[in-house]
């Protein structure tokens, strides 16, 4: 993976109607664009992701082979990396972060691929969870540009159920006694213990829990995993966290002036060879909506991964089984023509 490099994209108009001013994407690549400059793979990050997140995935023999794709990892807005609450200049720190959507992203994540590095057409476009999301973007809104799309663990809107969620985390955050007027001045630890609290119960499943299956991951007890999981978001900056949340949200392919919140319409305009990688377990993401999804994309294929280890199964580098199923779905995929 070479080292993470910045495209400047100036200020821009969000879908809100506010201004992100002095625009920034991180991206990483890694592997070589092609003379008919269509073999790019893009990989947009998820929720407390970055791009190094997903370099397990990629690799000589795998199916995301950089011998053979040029791989595009833009990193997501609000990420700590692209332009986030933590990386505005002081002046601007008083200022409120804007709301920024799915489409949001995906439009300039657009202007890197297509007009900064020059790609032609989009093999593939796969991700993770919120990097999931953005890849039905992706799909939506240049159906004759994408040729592939593989979200894993993830749907093209959040459901309802997923929202509440959404709203416990948020709740954790704004009731630390260091929250004030949408934002936080100094780190709000005990915000930042209840927010991974909630998350890590949710990240996996009854089934994780009741059989101990957290011990395969080096855990010897409950307490212990979520500890781990305390100590890892003591590192995150908590505006970017709820800055991404917001985008969560608020996440549907439709909600944009293409579709006009007609997720039916949305769904329909995707031309891309697509499958969908859901875990039966996943409470954020399910594989009914997934089913529900393929009904409207006109070349599609849900193919469920069985495991206890929920959402978290097909985190990139987490759960081998969840590895070893997902390569083998991007390469069937790749591998149509």
């Amino acid at each position: 993976m070479t080292s993470p490099e910045t495209l400047e994209l100036g200020d821009i108009r969000l879908q809100s109607g506010e201004v992100l001013v002095k625009a920034a994407i991180t991206y990483a690549t890694v592997g070589s664009l092609n003379p008919r400059r269509d073999n790019a793979i893009v990989m947009p990050t998820y929720y407390t992701g970055q791009h190094w997140n997903y370099a397990s995935m990629i690799g000589r023999g795998k199916a995301l082979d950089p011998d053979r794709y040029y791989i595009v990892i833009p990193n997501m807005f609000g990420n700590g990396l692209s332009s986030s609450p933590s990386t505005r200049s002081a002046d601007a720190s008083n200022i409120p972060f804007p709301r920024i959507s799915l489409c949001d992203n995906v439009l300039h994540q657009a202007r890197l691929v297509f007009d900064h590095l020059d790609v032609s057409e989009v093999a593939m476009v796969c991700g993770w969870s919120m990097g999931g999301m953005q890849a039905y973007q992706w799909a939506s809104l240049f159906p004759e540009r994408v040729k592939r799309l593989l979200p894993f663990c993830a749907t093209a809107r959040t459901s309802n159920y997923n929202l509440v969620f959404l709203k416990a985390l948020e709740a954790a955050l704004r009731t630390d006694c260091h929250w004030h007027d949408n934002r936080c001045l100094s780190v709000p630890e005990q915000g930042l213990r209840a927010f991974a609290r909630v998350y890590v119960g949710w990240a996996y499943s009854e089934q994780f829990f009741r059989f101990g299956l957290y011990r395969q991951l080096g855990f010897p007890t409950v307490d212990a995993l979520i500890e781990s999981w305390e100590r890892d978001h003591l590192g995150f900056d908590a505006n970017d966290l709820m800055a991404m949340l917001d985008t969560w949200q608020c996440a549907d392919i439709s909600a944009n002036e293409m579709y006009n919140g007609n997720i039916e319409q949305a769904l329909r305009a995707i031309r891309a060879k697509t499958m969908l990688v859901p875990c039966d377990t996943d409470r954020y993401f399910s594989a009914a909506d997934n089913e529900w999804e393929a009904r409207f994309i006109p070349e599609c294929e849900v193919r469920i991964l069985d495991s206890s280890f929920g959402h978290c199964a097909l985190s990139p580098g987490r759960v081998v089984h969840g590895m070893e199923f997902l390569d083998l779905c991007l390469a069937d995929l790749l591998s149509r023509p």
